[in-house]
């Protein structure tokens, strides 16, 4: 007969006792990082902003220091500024007596070429005779050209009345020119005229008589149909 469905009435228990052993007794290890940790309070040190460095220092000297100091970096870039906008001023200013002196050497120039015009008049005229030379003559090779493509797109004209006179199904009036031919190439008759069967198939009266739509079962084409192969 099984126990399992007893009741346990003596639990395991660690120690030494009564049917306990060695080997399950509570253990006691335990770990460093369980062991009590930041037992002593930490002080400021020695440059870290104690009361006695803070007391050494003169706060207001400092900081009246730090304001000589930005006002003289200040008066610095002023400075530097107001110095490169005079320096750009006389630079502007040198530029202008340059311009200057350039539009007074122009104008002696031109009084020069002005004293000079009369010399060139000569040359003028003849310059001006050379031009009206090559306006005439390149007037004359336009008109040539003119008359070249004209004398050439008769002669394609011509050449291709020639050959359109040539081809017999596309010349309406004939190849001798004569109107007598109406130019007319449909065929004169059916392919099927000389045939031994002809007219032979079911239906071929039936497709030359023009079939219209009635809208009445009783007038139909399908109506008339049926009534005289089955009821006459």
């Amino acid at each position: 007969m099984t126990t399992a469905h007893r009741p346990t009435f003596f639990p395991a228990r660690g120690g030494t006792a009564r049917g306990e052993g060695d080997l399950s007794k509570l253990s006691a290890q335990y770990s460093s990082k369980d062991m009590p940790s930041h037992t002593k309070m930490k002080y400021r040190q020695t440059g870290q902003g104690t009361e006695d460095d803070l007391r050494k220092k003169d706060l207001r000297r400092e900081l009246e220091d730090k304001e000589r100091n930005a006002a003289r970096e200040k008066r610095a870039r002023e400075s530097a500024s107001s110095t490169s906008s005079n320096h750009s001023k006389r630079q502007r200013m040198d530029q202008i007596a340059a311009e200057s002196a350039a539009a007074v050497d122009a104008d002696e120039a031109v009084d020069e070429l002005n004293s000079s015009d009369e010399d060139d008049s000569d040359e003028d005229d003849t310059a001006a005779l050379m031009a009206e030379l090559e306006k005439i003559k390149k007037e004359r090779a336009e008109e040539k050209a003119a008359r070249d493509e004209e004398i050439k797109e008769k002669e394609e004209k011509e050449r291709m009345a020639n050959i359109l006179a040539g081809n017999p199904l596309l010349n309406e009036s004939g190849p001798s020119g004569s109107s007598g031919s109406s130019g007319d190439f449909t065929v004169k008759r059916r392919w099927d005229d000389d045939v031994v069967f002809k007219n032979c198939a079911k239906g071929v009266e039936e497709r030359k008589k023009n079939v219209t739509f009635i809208n009445d079962a009783i007038r139909s084409e399908f109506h008339k149909k049926f009534m005289d192969k089955y009821i006459k």
